[in-house]
């Protein structure tokens, strides 16, 4: 008889959210109020949108970096679900800049509704969220949310318009993720330990730890795109070379080819050849792509943990910790899928 214990299995954010469970039911049955809110004419398309199937990773941020105890509060709950109507706004955007078809298993709305209808679709959703946020009596959510919806949209606008150019740099990169989805995370972790009542240091740590995870969470998600499977993640992939996108990935291919090689892949960015992602993904298997990105994310967690380290008698900050360990443990599944 073997005494080798059988392999743990992998963490993933579905069991660390498992003890959120009356906090994530809570949320859901608020997003789910909010659809009434919409015109009885559109009611049908927002319930499409409003669904219970995603991740729930900035919501989740909100309730961790508010943690006090179990109690499920209903202020968190209603910032929770502000933040998620905007994150799932940026979501009917992105998938139709994307040409995206599939998002969490099934047909993205702008494939079910068409573009023109899904764009202001995205539009009703961020208007709700700032509808929500209105209502607590301080100004605190509502300029909060506000200004990071502001922050999220000018990322997108950049990166679109950058789409298709071989000019932008790593800063220019980075600059957009951080806009784009670190935004997001940064203000959960912000309003959940502002609205807890943590101090103003914690709650500037908090804030900080979550810019760092958002990026660190991007750079995973740039990895997928060409390292990931479709039927597993749930969303059309392979679309950042289709669309012109320099991400991480393509930085660093592009740093270990040979000159001729680097021309050919910059011609399909800017759209001049199409793309041809078999022989990219062949060569970033080649060149050790796939580790390279992986120790630039790896920093990021590594900075984000470095935040919160003067404040681990705080429970919020140890619960924080644990995606980090999540984001860690989803990346060795996709490197063990690809070895």
């Amino acid at each position: 008889m073997s005494l080798v214990p059988p392999p743990s299995p992998p963490l993933d954010f579905a069991s660390v959210f498992a003890g959120l469970a009356p906090h994530v039911s809570a949320l859901d049955e608020c997003l789910r109020d909010q659809i009434q809110a919409f015109e009885p004419e559109i009611r049908e398309m927002a319930g499409y949108c409003i669904d219970t199937s995603g991740k729930r990773i900035r919501p989740a941020l909100v309730f961790l970096s508010g943690w006090k105890d179990e109690e499920v509060t209903p202020d968190l709950v209603k910032v929770a679900a502000v933040v998620e109507l905007v994150h799932l706004a940026t979501l009917v955007h992105d998938d139709i800049m994307d040409e995206a078809d599939i998002r969490r298993g099934r047909d993205t709305a702008t494939r079910r509704f068409g573009p023109e209808a899904a764009v202001l679709l995205g539009d009703a959703l961020f208007a709700h969220s700032l509808h929500l946020a209105a209502q607590f009596p301080t100004t605190l959510v509502c300029s909060a949310v506000a200004e990071s919806t502001r922050r999220v949209c000018s990322g997108e606008i950049i990166q679109t318009l950058r789409r298709g150019t071989t000019t932008i740099t790593r800063d220019d990169y980075y600059r957009v993720i951080d806009l784009k989805t670190a935004e997001l995370f940064r203000v959960s972790c912000y309003l959940g330990s502002s609205l807890a009542g943590g101090s103003s240091d914690f709650v500037d740590a908090a804030a900080n730890f979550g810019r760092q995870l958002g990026i660190a969470y991007q750079i995973y998600d740039d990895l997928v795109d060409f390292f990931g499977e479709e039927a597993k993640i749930g969303k059309t992939l392979g679309t950042d070379l289709d669309s012109g996108k320099l991400t991480l990935p393509l930085f660093e291919l592009a740093d270990c080819l040979s000159e001729e090689e680097r021309k050919s892949l910059l011609k399909e960015i800017t759209g001049e050849r199409p793309a041809n992602k078999p022989l990219r993904l062949r060569q970033m298997q080649t060149w050790p792509i796939f580790d390279r990105v992986n120790l630039v994310l790896e920093s990021h967690l590594k900075e984000a943990a470095a935040f919160l380290s003067p404040f681990s008698v705080e429970p919020a900050a140890e619960r924080l910790k644990t995606l980090l360990e999540v984001l860690r443990s989803q990346v060795a599944v996709l490197k063990i899928a690809n070895s």
